[in-house]
């Protein structure tokens, strides 16, 4: 019988007295429950945060039957009970009623739930009464704050000063924490962003950021080990390295390998074809507006210190950062002698989804996706149909604006040549810009290697010569495939392809 997966499902409680799948993550919540304090988890969107806070809600509650068969069922005292606060921002109506008047009447609620009279007015103050009335009956309290800045996020990019009135509203919330020490067991908080500037939790200096400590790398998604376990049966009708390559790639540490789970649930129980299932459920566009004001479209192997990781500052958004922490990009690796992560794409849904995206959104009035034209760049050179090419280059730059084009031609271009190329996958082997801002793309396909060198305002004939004199695809020459370099010259007058001549290279000349 096949499993049921529980896509967008997010409680403990329907997953497990449903029998949906479930991948044990209890020995993080055990592990933590154990030792108490004050954590904090950042993790992108629909990655699993709000599952592991409802796990850990009913953990406290004593729901001893949800956790029959896990790895926490043995090793917890279920005769221990402990009252919970739990406050899900991406459930509250902040938006209808106003961040205050939302966390006002949550408040109320779980005090009605526990039959506690509150009678503070101020969110803060009526927060700390009801952890206090509520620790003197029932015993040490958990707070748990699932999606903590979604009153926040929802409103960057479209309306700065309202991001800072919830901030600072947040901000006065939870400062209270601090001082209700004696009466709480654990606090756990979750969310995407992480904030430098002003924190939001700047009076909580005993808050324990792991998210990217390496103890709790899987406390959210699917490790390799989890797949394998779980999903046996699957990997056996599917390829399981198409699924890597997919949906696998995501590390908060360098270290381990996560799985997608939205992703992964939602290929498993829909048409099972490859697509970006996570990625489309959250169009980023002010990610791609900062982008593009910034610049920056290249977002390989990107080196950041720890500092820089962290940074996430309202009136200054910084691009990279902010991909880190919404998921866009991930930890390839972590350099200790350093003190360097190096950042890139996560996987083949992300890296193909953001740059058609990012491509798109340069091509204010497309004419096509770009996807598809990179797509049909690939097919026409399979065939050695360069006059293709040429025809696609000037289908993809005639889409631009011509303000736009006066004002940031050689900046387009640019980004726009690399973003197509990229498009192309697993068949561009690299890209190499040189100190004077030309750009190269080597293309691997079945029957041939292609190099392109391309010239803005200046010369194919030249741009092909570069080709052989530096060797370019001298590599390649006794691997069984066509050589062939293209030089390329565009013309930021007419915006279009001036000139552009290609030859098989059997030798480098010197």
């Amino acid at each position: 019988m096949p499993q049921k997966y529980p896509v967008s499902l997010q409680d403990f409680d329907k997953i497990r007295s449903q029998n949906y799948v479930y991948v044990d993550k209890t020995k993080y919540v055990w592990q933590l429950a154990m030792d108490g304090g004050y954590y904090f988890l950042s993790r992108p969107r629909r990655f699993g945060k709000s599952l592991f806070v409802t796990t850990m809600e009913y953990l406290f509650a004593g729901r001893k039957e949800l956790f029959e068969g896990l790895y926490i069922a043995d090793k917890w005292d279920w005769s221990k009970i402990n009252p919970v606060i739990k406050i899900s921002f991406s459930n509250i109506s902040h938006k209808e009623k106003g961040l205050s008047q939302s966390i006002n009447d949550s408040l109320d609620s779980t005090a009605k739930a526990y039959d506690i009279r509150l009678e503070e007015n101020t969110n803060s103050s009526k927060f700390k009464e009801l952890i206090e009335k509520l620790s003197q009956k029932a015993g040490k309290v958990v707070v748990l704050i699932d999606e903590y800045d979604k009153p926040i996020i929802d409103y960057l990019g479209e309306d700065t000063p309202k991001a800072i009135e919830n901030r600072n509203i947040l901000k006065s919330f939870y400062s209270i924490l601090k001082d209700a020490d004696p009466f709480l067991k654990l606090v756990f908080i979750t969310g995407v962003s992480k904030f430098s500037k002003v924190s939001i939790f700047s009076d909580l200096n005993n808050l324990k950021d792991i998210s990217i400590d390496t103890n709790y790398e899987s406390i959210c998604g699917i490790n390799q080990a989890e797949l394998s376990q779980q999903f046996a049966e699957e990997l056996t009708i599917y390829d399981p390295q198409k699924i890597k390559q997919w949906y696998n790639g995501y590390s908060w540490g360098g270290k381990d390998q996560v799985y997608n789970p939205f992703s992964l649930l939602s290929f498993f129980s829909g048409d099972s074809q490859f697509k970006n299932y996570w990625f489309a459920s959250g169009t980023p566009t002010f990610l791609t507006n900062l982008s593009k004001k910034y610049q920056q479209y290249d977002f390989e192997s990107l080196k950041i210190d720890a500092t820089q990781l962290d940074a996430y500052d309202i009136e200054q958004l910084q691009i990279i950062p902010l991909m880190f922490q919404t998921g866009y990009l991930t930890i390839k690796n972590y350099d200790v002698e350093d003190g360097l992560y190096t950042l890139g794409y996560p996987n083949e849904e992300v890296r193909k989804s953001y740059l058609g995206f990012l491509a798109n959104a340069y091509m204010a009035s497309p004419v096509d996706s770009v996807t598809v034209l990179a797509t049909e760049i690939r097919n026409a050179l399979r065939i050695v149909d360069l006059k293709k090419v040429e025809s696609i280059f000037n289908t993809i730059f005639k889409s631009i604006p011509y303000q736009i084009w006066q004002n940031e031609n050689e900046h387009y271009y640019h980004a726009l040549i690399h973003l197509t190329f990229r498009l192309l996958g697993i068949y561009v082997e690299s890209e190499v810009q040189s100190a004077d801002g030309r750009l190269d793309a080597l293309v691997r396909l079945e029957k041939q290697v292609y190099c392109f060198e391309f010239k803005l305002d200046g010369s194919a004939t030249i741009a092909l010569q570069q080709i052989k004199d530096k060797g370019y695809l001298q590599p390649y020459f006794h691997q069984g495939q066509v050589c062939i370099g293209v030089g390329v010259n565009f013309s930021s007058e007419t915006k279009k392809v001036e000139a552009m001549i290609w030859e098989e290279i059997m030798e480098c000349i010197h």
